[in-house]
């Protein structure tokens, strides 16, 4: 059910997979997206908070982790690196190992936060620890090839400090900023994976554009005359951000030369993520049948909540715990739950 094939008729523009937590994902959503690679993958992974008991694999590749049951693959879980709030290891109640450490992983998508647990089930290996807490400090620290970036310190001494995947195409001086009323003069960049303006006067005045969330490029008239058009995706903020590129010749160079890094980009996009697994055992490709379609039809009469036993207060969404005084705020609040701090509450972002 983990098949590397890419689907003819991917939404290329819809990149989910490191975005969004989803349960129990259809056998389409277990394909690899186009620059979706493999890094490792770990059989006799337990899902302790959802499917305590329950035996399965952890999947792990550069933009997600998915957890499927060995039993029954329909019940798995898609986790995307972004959602990631925390990754902790600390003691669980595993039904397979007993009381054992497990990976503690907290996430929040859109207004829920969820707490996810797995354990491995061989005794004395730290694999599921490391390599899980290692790919998303990879990920975590390589944001700038797929987010955009306001006023970062992307600039030193009137040159872009390049990512170690990228390469600089072109260096256009001479270059204005529309978005304020008088514009503003400074510099243009094009490379294999962004886009880079700064201010000649101000170096941290610059902007940063991956191709991944460029939605659209296009020339249009302003009252600065003709300029080129940068519109970004939603999840970016959704902004129209304008250049004026002269003479008109450059301008038409700048638009072509752009316009066609974004198409190649989403055929091969580059996600940034850096990651080798050092003696990675066989892969447990070889080791799983190929998918087949029932050709049956099954019609739940009662919609189950498949979430709810991952929510990161125990499942209960509306119970509230006692009150106890808490000397760190000097003040009475909602009793935690075990395992958890003030002070782990309060860095949680």
């Amino acid at each position: 059910f983990f098949s590397k094939s890419i689907m003819a008729h991917e939404e290329e523009t819809a990149i989910w997979q490191d975005r969004e937590i989803r349960f129990d994902i259809s056998p389409t959503e277990f394909d690899l997206r186009r620059g979706e690679f493999e890094i490792d993958s770990i059989d006799g992974i337990e899902d302790t908070k959802g499917n305590n008991g329950e035996k399965g694999g952890l999947f792990i590749t550069n933009l997600r982790m998915i957890w499927s049951s060995s039993k029954n693959p329909r019940i798995n879980l898609s986790i995307g690196y972004n959602c990631i709030i925390s990754i902790t290891i600390h003691t669980a109640n595993s039904r397979l190992r007993g009381h054992t450490q497990a990976l503690y992983v907290l996430t929040k998508f859109n207004s829920s936060r969820f707490e996810f647990i797995f354990t491995n089930l061989v005794k004395n290996s730290p694999r599921l620890f490391t390599t899980v807490q290692a790919v998303h400090r990879a990920y975590e620290t390589s944001k700038l090839y797929r987010d955009l970036k306001l006023r970062g310190a992307i600039i030193r001494d009137k040159e872009l400090l390049l990512l170690p995947q990228e390469q600089v195409y072109t260096k256009i001086s001479g270059v204005w900023n529309l978005s304020s009323d008088q514009g503003n003069l400074g510099t243009f960049y094009i490379t294999n994976v962004r886009i880079v303006w700064f201010a000649n006067l101000a170096e941290n005045f610059n902007v940063s554009i991956p191709y991944l969330q460029v939605k659209s490029v296009r020339i249009r008239d302003s009252k600065f005359g003709p300029a080129f058009v940068i519109e970004t995706t939603p999840q970016s903020g959704g902004y129209v951000l304008g250049f004026r590129v002269d003479p008109s010749e450059k301008l038409q160079e700048v638009f072509k030369e752009v316009s066609s890094l974004h198409k190649l980009f989403s055929v091969n996009p580059i996600f940034g993520i850096e990651f080798t697994v050092e003696e990675k055992p066989a892969s447990l490709q070889e080791l799983k049948e190929k998918h087949k379609v029932d050709d049956i039809e099954i019609t739940d009469d009662d919609t189950s909540d498949a979430f709810a036993a991952y929510y990161a207060d125990g499942g209960n969404k509306n119970a509230d715990r006692k009150p106890a005084f808490c000397p760190a705020l000097g003040l009475a609040v909602e009793k935690l739950r075990d395992g958890v701090t003030i002070e782990a509450l309060w860095s949680c972002t």
